[in-house]
């Protein structure tokens, strides 16, 4: 058992990130040593070391623009596990995002919700988490909606419209997730040349995730899906707003199968957070 009283929480530096991977990897995870070069350089990482200064707990705090900031990679190495070094390094977390001013908001799973109900965490939606081999099932974009690669010239354009139907300010991740896998980059374009929706996503450690989706309706936000996982060799992960019936079932038909679920919460109100309504799949939990 660990006695966290004496244990000094320490910061996490992108030039950890091979270090502290091992602890994805334990807990089998999708991120690569990428992924958290990323986070620990974008966001706010504390954790435990232990024996030899190797790296025990994590957690990460994400900052979504100025009202908003995300808590996840909150992991324990398997021999430290139930002494307290995972709800330390969450508190610590939740008070950092209150000094600066914010809302925390997280993605739980269905054995970390009791504990995060405890701490005044509210539900917002539930996530159904996909595996996906491969795509074989095509799906035309509506009437008037064209789908084409994604350019760096988009990206200004592309945080503007997420920010109003994801309720996150995420320049620096759209940025990243644009230039980790180009295949997986696409946007969605109405005649008058205005964008209707994008797909991002990125190599991971045992598969490529689709996400962050955004569109103006679920119908292009499948398109769009469907588009990418046929240009792209799966297997694939997908985490969708279980509201989405449409892509539920274009995924069923897919062989997709769904073994986990996480619930949207918040510590207090974050504007916009609360309606998935134009999101179709989500970054992953890690990136919110």
């Amino acid at each position: 058992m660990a006695n966290t009283d004496v244990l000094d929480i320490a910061p996490i530096g992108p030039d950890q990130n091979e270090a502290v991977w091992p602890l994805s990897i334990e807990a089998g995870w999708n991120q690569n040593a990428a992924d958290w070069r990323f986070m620990l350089g974008a966001g706010r990482g504390f954790g435990f070391r232990g024996a030899g200064g190797k790296w025990d707990a994590s957690s990460l705090v994400l900052p979504l623009g100025p009202k908003l900031a995300w808590i996840s990679m909150v992991l324990v190495t398997r021999s430290r596990r139930r002494g307290g070094l995972g709800t330390t390094l969450l508190k610590r977390c939740i008070e950092d995002v209150r000094k600066a001013g914010a809302v925390a908001g997280l993605d739980a799973t269905e054995q970390g919700r009791p504990l995060y109900l405890t701490l005044g965490f509210q539900d917002h939606y539930r996530i159904a988490r996909w595996h996906l081999d491969k795509a074989v099932e095509t799906v035309a974009p509506p009437l008037g909606i064209r789908i084409r690669s994604l350019t760096s010239a988009d990206l200004p354009d592309l945080a503007l419209y997420d920010q109003p139907r994801s309720g996150m300010d995420r320049p620096a991740i759209l940025a990243h997730l644009a230039g980790r896998q180009l295949e997986l980059a696409w946007i969605a374009e109405n005649d008058a040349g205005k964008c209707a929706g994008f797909i991002l996503g990125r190599e991971g450690r045992t598969a490529s995730s689709i996400g962050p989706v955004v569109a103006d309706s679920e119908a292009i936000g499948l398109a769009l899906i469907a588009h990418a996982a046929r240009v792209v060799s799966g297997p694939f992960i997908l985490d969708v707003p279980e509201v989405h019936h449409r892509i539920r079932g274009w995924l069923e038909r897919q062989g997709a199968v769904s073994p986990r679920a996480y619930m949207r919460m918040t510590l207090g109100r974050a504007e916009g957070l609360d309606d998935p309504g134009q999101l179709f799949a989500l970054a992953g939990p890690e990136l919110g």
